[in-house]
C-alpha cells in the first residue's frame, strides 16, 4: 500500500469518527412553577458530542477566520409543550421546550442555546416528581 493511500484512509476514520458525535441525546429536564405542586421530568432529546475546535495560543497573529468555535447545536428541531400538574387555575401549567431531531457543529446559537463555559447543577426537582413520557 502506497503511504498515501495509508494517510488517505487514516484521515478518513479520524475524520468520520469526530464528525458523528456530534448527535441527538436522550435528556431529562426537571420543570417546576412555585404556584404548581409537582415537578414534572420530561424524557426528551438534545444536541451533545463533541465538534472540532480550533484554538492557537497565538490568536494576535491570526485572523478570526482562522479560529473556531464550534459547539453541537440543532440542525433540526421542534418544539413540544407539556401541563405541569398540580398548577391552581391562575396559573398557566404549560411548558415548551426543544426536541432535537438532528445535530450540526457550528457555531452557538444564544437564541435557542445555553452558550455557557460553566455547567451549572440547575436540573432537579425541589417538589414531588411526576414522569412526562412525550
Amino acid at each position: 500500500m502506497s503511504p498515501f493511500f495509508v494517510m488517505s484512509l487514516l484521515f478518513g476514520l479520524t475524520f468520520g469518527q469526530t464528525a458523528s458525535l456530534c448527535a441527538p441525546s436522550e435528556y431529562i429536564i426537571h420543570v417546576e412553577k412555585r404556584e404548581c405542586a409537582y415537578c414534572l421530568a420530561i424524557n426528551t432529546t438534545i444536541c451533545a458530542g463533541f465538534c472540532m475546535t480550533r484554538d492557537s495560543n497565538g490568536k494576535k497573529l491570526l485572523l478570526k477566520s482562522a479560529l473556531s468555535q464550534n459547539v453541537c447545536t440543532y440542525k433540526e428541531m421542534f418544539y413540544q409543550t407539556a401541563l405541569i400538574p398540580g398548577c391552581p387555575h391562575h396559573t398557566i401549567p404549560y411548558y415548551s421546550y426543544p426536541v432535537a431531531v438532528s445535530c450540526k457543529c457550528g457555531k452557538c446559537n444564544t437564541d435557542y442555546s445555553d452558550c455557557v463555559h460553566e455547567k451549572v447543577r440547575t436540573n432537579y426537582c425541589t417538589k414531588p416528581q411526576k414522569l412526562c413520557n412525550m
